[in-house]
């Protein structure tokens, strides 16, 4: 059944009187090769023009834009015994969310290849950047300007203004965008009439003007606030939050609880937390005078980890999204995308994100702290409830933070308690103290007179250069980190 709005699409690229350098018409050539190097081309051209989505129609006579109709199928054209789209998605790089449309149009059968502008950086084919110069389709290396041009489009792009669907009406919008949640998180009230709502979002990047009298859903609106991911095709479903609850202390275990993501961040937060909350088993906790049960992790210390994660990941990174994996013995959030800072420094260095819009409108929505604030807590958090300190992991294409359960002085390992001496003593240079002998002993639960255990660690840290004496001349001093 055809799409409405394909078909709109249709009609507009048919007022196109030329070919540009992000249309082109075939009637019948399918070449793959063909298709591969276009695709390179029209993604790349589109990104250096400033223009969202370039496209390839089948079906259209080249001079005369007369409808002849098609007799391709991509969904069942095979290369090589593999069917065209898995042909494609595995010989352009990086991966780009491409996807083929069917219309039948005055009963002809036209099909469009929607190719989104290049993002990350230069979309190969086969390992080679390829760049639309009129009607011929040479490599991008080839030409100097133009690849300098796309580098410098390239730098300036903002994953969260691109389109994530296009050509919507008023009531799509709030059909496909929960816009009472977004009024109910900001604070704001809910304004009568639909011209009034469509205003906020608009002013918010959450949807922009799109072509005569329709709309565009950005990713930051349809990642924010989106009813159902789904609706918006799979590059953006794919960013949903996926968790995994194990019984055991491996990815061996049986899988007790599983829950794919499907609503919007903003929208699906507080109900995820929760959902995490409530599988934690609880640990006792011995305050100053009563002992009392708590969750095996802190809540502050959950929201603000997986609000990091949503925060700070890579968008450009297709067909992944945030993961949540729970352990009998621990929690571990992965985002896709390497940190933007060494991971020891996550803390004290001043916070960067590849998302700032999503970020700033995640923070005034009180999903999460304050610009660099939030690992602040989290590690303070562990100390509170006497946990090993968070370990911090920078993988090839992911970032992954581990929150560990309770553990005794005897319990933890040697790089365990290094790790959290170290971000002890940044907690306390960032207070504007030092860490000396008896705050460690505290943090890590060790008694008075056992003081020469917090002494080992202490030298440990050192010797790993991790932290060092405040002033060497004064031993009593206390200990900062090496880079204080």
């Amino acid at each position: 059944m055809t799409n409405a709005r394909d078909t709109t699409l249709l009609n507009e690229l048919l007022l196109q009187h030329d070919e540009t350098f992000w249309l082109e018409f075939k009637q019948n050539n399918t070449d793959p090769a063909m298709i591969g190097k276009r695709c390179s081309a029209l993604s790349n051209a589109a990104r250096s023009r400033d223009t969202d989505y370039s496209y390839l129609v089948w079906g259209i006579e080249d001079e005369t834009k007369k409808i002849v109709g098609t007799t391709f199928q991509p969904e069942t054209k095979k290369v090589g015994g593999m069917v065209l789209p898995m042909w494609l998605a595995q010989r352009l790089k990086p991966s780009i969310a491409f996807e083929f449309k069917t219309v039948t149009y005055e009963d002809k059968r036209v099909v469009i290849l929607e190719i989104p502008a290049a993002s990350g950086s230069p979309v190969l084919f086969e390992e080679t950047p390829y760049i639309r110069i009129g009607s011929a389709t040479p490599k991008l290396t080839d030409y100097s300007e133009r690849y300098q041009l796309l580098l410098n489009k390239l730098r300036t792009y903002q994953w969260e203004n691109e389109p994530a669907i296009s050509r919507v009406s008023d009531d799509d919008v709030l059909d496909f965008l929960d816009y009472a949640s977004y009024f109910r998180y900001t604070g704001q009230r809910l304004p009568e009439g639909r011209t009034a709502i469509l205003e906020h979002l608009n002013a918010d990047r959450l949807i922009k003007k799109g072509n005569k009298n329709s709309w565009d859903i950005t990713n930051l609106g349809a990642v924010l606030f989106a009813y159902q991911l789904s609706k918006f095709g799979s590059a953006i479903e794919r960013k949903g939050v996926r968790f995994v609850a194990y019984k055991g202390k491996n990815r061996a275990a049986t899988v007790s609880h599983r829950l794919d993501g499907q609503k919007g961040y903003a929208v699906g937060f507080e109900g995820l937390v929760s959902f995490i909350n409530g599988l934690l088993p609880t640990n006792e906790h011995i305050g100053e005078a009563l002992r009392e049960s708590h969750p095996l992790f802190p809540e502050l210390a959950i929201r603000e980890l997986v609000a990091n994660a949503l925060i700070h990941q890579d968008m450009s990174i297709r067909g992944a999204g945030p993961l949540i994996e729970l352990f009998e013995d621990r929690l571990e959030i992965s985002n896709p995308g390497v940190p933007l800072m060494q991971a020891d420094r996550m803390v004290d260095l001043p916070p960067r994100s590849r998302n700032e819009a999503l970020a700033a409108l995640m923070r005034r929505m009180k999903f999460c702290e304050e610009q660099g604030s939030g690992l602040d807590k989290v590690l303070t958090q562990a100390e509170i409830f006497q946990l090993p300190a968070p370990l911090f992991l920078a993988a090839e294409d992911s970032t992954r933070v581990i929150l560990y359960g309770p553990r005794s002085f005897a319990e933890m390992t040697d790089e365990e308690r290094i790790r959290s001496c170290y971000f002890h003593a940044v907690l306390k240079v960032l207070s504007g103290e030092k860490m000396k002998n008896n705050t460690l002993c505290a943090r890590l639960g060790i008694q008075p007179q056992n003081a020469a255990q917090a002494s080992k660690v202490i030298n440990k840290a050192v010797s790993a250069g991790l932290i060092k004496p405040a002033d060497p001349e004064r031993p009593r001093a206390g200990y900062i980190p090496s880079w204080a």
